[in-house]
């Protein structure tokens, strides 16, 4: 089951928080992503995909439950407490 998209404006953000967003997003971008195909190794693993667009390009990171490096799942764990406010 997918889940719609959360989006988070970094306008809204204080300056310090978006320092902080722009720290994990290179984090987890220097790691790269899994490899094609091992997204789903676990019959019920979780994929997931972050999208970021910095208004002149985007990229996509995707990593899965089984293949989750710590930065990826540091983002996706900022993403998801702050997807309240």
């Amino acid at each position: 089951m997918s889940r719609p998209p959360v989006i988070i404006e970094t306008a809204n953000l204080p300056t310090e928080e978006v320092t902080e967003l722009d720290r994990l997003v290179m984090a987890a971008k220097e790691k790269g992503n899994v490899e094609s195909g091992g997204l789903r190794t676990a019959p019920d693993a979780m994929s997931y995909t972050i999208t970021v667009d910095d208004g002149s390009k985007a990229f996509d990171l995707q990593q899965s439950d089984v293949t989750m490096t710590p930065e990826f799942a540091a983002l996706k764990n900022w993403i998801e407490g702050h997807t309240s406010k």
